[in-house]
């Protein structure tokens, strides 16, 4: 059976998007036993809690939920064990610089599997205030509006 082609979102981390300035992306490979894969496959995952770390040189990725898979066995996995990131060492550095900054996070937005491999996108990221925020919602709500006023105004309703 080919392997399928093209990108296949299996999760995404909206709520990273609401919370967070998002700075650079980084697309990283995972390390995943066997039923992870699988339980991937049907769709399965949040990545609600998780964030990213660089500890001696490697990116682990932490607090990420992918359930059990159901059809395994007693060699199914840990739901929420830390996982390996595979990236450059050019991009290992690059983020262990820039979290040593105050203030800023690796945080995962989306597990997808690109090409029949499963790959996790990755951000770093600054922490959002509360006017932050509400700065951020006031803008889509006006961005919305004057759409929405632009295509009642191309169908000749004003």
């Amino acid at each position: 059976m080919p392997r399928p082609q093209g990108r296949i979102m299996v999760a995404q981390n909206r709520k990273a998007r609401h919370d967070y300035h998002l700075h650079d992306r980084f697309e990283a490979g995972i390390v995943l036993t066997g039923t992870e894969v699988k339980s991937l496959r049907l769709g399965r995952a949040s990545l609600a809690d998780a964030f990213a770390t660089v500890d001696d040189g490697e990116v682990w990725l932490r607090n990420a939920h992918i359930p059990e898979y159901a059809f395994g066995t007693w060699t199914n996995h840990a739901t929420r064990r830390n996982r390996k990131l595979l990236l450059h060492r050019k991009e290992i550095n690059k983020l262990d610089r820039e979290t040593s900054a105050t203030g800023k996070t690796i945080v995962p937005l989306a597990i997808y599997f690109s090409d029949g491999y499963a790959k996790v996108e990755l951000a770093i990221a600054t922490g959002k205030k509360d006017w932050d925020k509400r700065q951020t919602i006031a803008a889509r709500d006006a961005d919305r509006d004057t759409q929405r006023e632009l295509a009642a105004r191309n169908r000749g309703e004003r």
